[in-house]
């Protein structure tokens, strides 16, 4: 593949994440998106490291969904890509099929701990299909994961649940997105440990 310009990096470390919401009515200016400025304020807090986002605001289309993921990885060599939006039971609800398709492993732990998140506050959570995939092509690897439509839950399911002390009670799922990262060969992810400790084995840890 010939890197274009959109694969340059300001620094070696800096982070390049995608963000993409799903959404007819939003794509199509009926309302306000929600969940792009949800993702891009929960992440801003919670990441140290130098980062970037490259957004796309697209409708329920499986196909579009599809070429949008791809193009985030091969195009602009996103590391990590996060939709909102899509992943329910209904007709619409497409998002995870269209993510299955731009992937070449599946991550299944990502969705079992979403899920598992989620049924602490509504058991309608058994309906979520949310999931996360690698893609991989020779020069390149990025980790992609569905997350919810609704900023609450959003912020929920990155950070985990907290008691009244901001004791950990039930991790959220960016807690190991870092070291995942690290395995695909992407930059050293730090993050800000009052939102979100990133868990890496000893040997991983950098001094």
């Amino acid at each position: 593949m010939k890197h274009t310009a959109a694969w340059q990096r300001s620094s070696p470390n800096e982070l390049k994440i995608g963000l993409v919401s799903i959404s007819d009515r939003a794509s199509q200016g009926v309302y306000t998106d929600a969940g792009i400025p949800a993702l891009r304020v929960w992440l801003q807090s919670a990441l140290l490291s130098p980062h970037v986002f490259v957004e796309r605001l697209i409708p329920d289309t499986q196909e579009l969904i599809t070429v949008t993921l791809i193009e985030l990885v091969d195009e602009y060599a996103c590391d990590l890509v996060l939709t909102t939006g899509g992943t329910g039971p209904s007709h619409r609800d497409i998002t995870p099929e269209a993510t299955l398709e731009a992937g070449t492993k599946i991550m299944p732990g990502f969705g079992e701990q979403m899920r598992q998140i989620s049924l602490h506050f509504v058991p309608t959570a058994i309906l979520s299909r949310q999931l996360a995939v690698l893609r991989e092509i020779p020069e390149h690897a990025a980790l992609i994961i569905n997350l919810p439509g609704q900023p609450k839950s959003i912020q929920e399911t990155l950070e985990g649940l907290k008691d009244s002390d901001g004791k950990v009670i039930v991790p959220g799922i960016f807690a190991a997105v870092p070291y995942c990262i690290d395995l695909i060969g992407g930059p050293y992810m730090e993050t800000n440990e009052t939102v979100v400790k990133a868990f890496r084995p000893k040997s991983a840890l950098k001094k």
